[in-house]
């Protein structure tokens, strides 16, 4: 009798009658992408195609676009990256680059800094020609290469400034420099970039007698 029922039900719907639902993406435009990018008298701009150099008193810098995205300089002087084509990779891309294009201006022009601090007794750093040497309760100290393009001061032995124009090679060095005694949590001893907040844990408590 089940069996019945199963296969008059299955029949009564008309395949006529079966209607598929179509969604539809909406790729909204980019608040960041959207803006223009104001470029200094003191910086050249040089674009080819999908490919854009930036020269500067501090540095030069290069980036090729995908093709969802396109880079274009106005009357005025400004770049503006504009979405090639309506996905939502394109407008994903859309504000990355324009981020990025934008680092570019800032960097070969002013440059950008990152700033860490040595928390801990007897952690010190110091500086020898090309050389970062640190100290970080280790058998021997760290000693770390400074790459080409980058800046590397120590203010009193605890507070080491990374600087020059390529926000990302800047932002990868002080990392490697924090990853080698990253801030625990009890004591707040290590490596930590300046504006950063540890969140600190109570240790544990001894047992009551």
């Amino acid at each position: 009798m089940a069996s019945s029922l199963t296969s008059s039900f299955q029949t009564s719907v008309p395949v006529s009658h079966v209607k598929f639902l179509k969604k539809t993406i909406e790729c909204k435009e980019s608040r960041i992408g959207k803006q223009p990018i104001e470029v200094p008298s003191n910086v050249t701009i040089t674009l080819e195609g999908q490919a854009l150099a930036v020269k500067g008193p501090l540095g030069q810098l290069s980036l090729t676009y995908p093709r969802e995205v396109l880079v274009q300089k106005e009357d005025s002087g400004a770049l503006r990256v504009r979405k090639a084509v309506e996905t939502r990779r394109a407008n994903q891309m859309h504000g990355l680059f324009r981020t990025l294009t934008d680092n570019m201006v800032v960097g070969v022009s002013k440059g950008f800094d990152k700033r860490l601090q040595l928390v801990g007794v007897g952690y010190r750093a110091t500086l020898e020609g090309k050389i970062l040497v640190l100290s970080l309760g280790f058998s021997h100290p760290v000693r770390m290469d400074i790459p080409d393009g980058i800046q590397v001061k120590v203010e009193e032995n605890t507070r080491i400034v990374v600087s020059g124009y390529d926000k990302s090679a800047i932002g990868q060095f002080a990392a490697s420099i924090r990853k080698w005694r990253p801030p625990e949590p009890y004591k707040g001893k290590g490596v930590k970039y300046a504006d950063e907040i540890i969140r600190r844990k109570e240790g544990k408590a001894g047992k009551k007698k």
